[in-house]
């Protein structure tokens, strides 16, 4: 029975695994072409850095990315906050509205962003791209933060003003170090939202901006340039280094807790 798990775990990890090994193995491919192995070779990590257009969609990437998650999770959190003080039948309501973006599709939520934008006299490029992820984002960092918000003994906050603490040390003493979980969980599943968006970035992008998910597209008519696939492993390897960071620094203050 030990065995029969064991094989069952290793079938599901090469299920998961193994499509990101191949793309590992054809970033270091001599040849451009996918499946015919030439060579081992490290010059389409060197060609990457000088592929303007790819490092352009990576920058505007990242930086979108952060950008929309930072102004996100300020308003989600302003918002969870005014939602905290209202009766249960308003909050339930507006929460009922806000998930909408979430249930609704993507490619509604593109088309109607670009009309509106186009409506408003907004010139689709770098900005409508920004507020675009500023709205559909919103909601996803309202779901982290609401509930242990909601879960937040209230007497702490009335103890501090109490004490002779100002509202706002009160809040940046008291609740701010509470929430600092759900808002760090918010920012960067806000952050990866963003940066894995296709469909509503292709709608409100513009002529001339490009993010990674619309370089790549762009690039399939033609052919995927073999300096993505040397990214996409950096990227990869990125992701797993700050993992791996991430669960020793919780070890660490694991242990110091006992």
């Amino acid at each position: 029975m030990a065995k029969l798990k064991t094989i069952y775990l290793a079938i599901i990890f090469l299920f998961l695994y193994a499509p990101i090994g191949v793309l590992i193995a054809q970033s270091f491919n001599e040849s451009r072409y996918r499946g015919h192995w030439t060579g081992f070779t490290f010059k389409w990590y060197a060609e990457l850095f000088e592929n303007e257009e790819i490092l352009d969609a990576l920058s505007n990437t990242i930086s979108i990315g952060f950008f929309s998650a930072l102004i996100a999770t300020i308003l989600a959190l302003v918002t969870c906050l005014a939602l905290r003080e209202v009766g249960k039948k308003w909050r339930a309501m507006f929460m009922s509205v806000a998930n909408i973006p979430i249930l609704n599709a993507d490619i509604v939520t593109g088309i109607s962003l670009m009309l509106l934008f186009l409506g408003m006299g907004i010139k689709l490029g770098y900005g409508s791209i920004l507020l675009a992820h500023v709205v559909f984002n919103v909601p996803y960092v309202m779901l982290c933060i609401m509930p242990q918000l909601m879960a937040l003994d209230k007497s702490f906050y009335e103890a501090a003003l109490d004490l002779g603490a100002s509202p706002f040390k009160a809040f940046t003493s008291v609740v701010l170090p509470e929430l600092r979980p759900s808002i760090f969980a918010g920012f960067l599943l806000a952050f990866t939202m963003s940066a894995d968006d296709f469909i509503i970035t292709y709608f409100t992008r513009g002529a001339g901006v490009d993010t990674l998910p619309t370089e790549i597209y762009s690039e399939l008519k033609l052919g995927i340039h073999p300096e993505m696939y040397a990214l996409s492993t950096l990227v990869f390897f990125t992701v797993l280094i700050f993992v791996i960071l991430f669960a020793i620094n919780r070890k660490k203050l694991g242990q110091t807790e006992f």
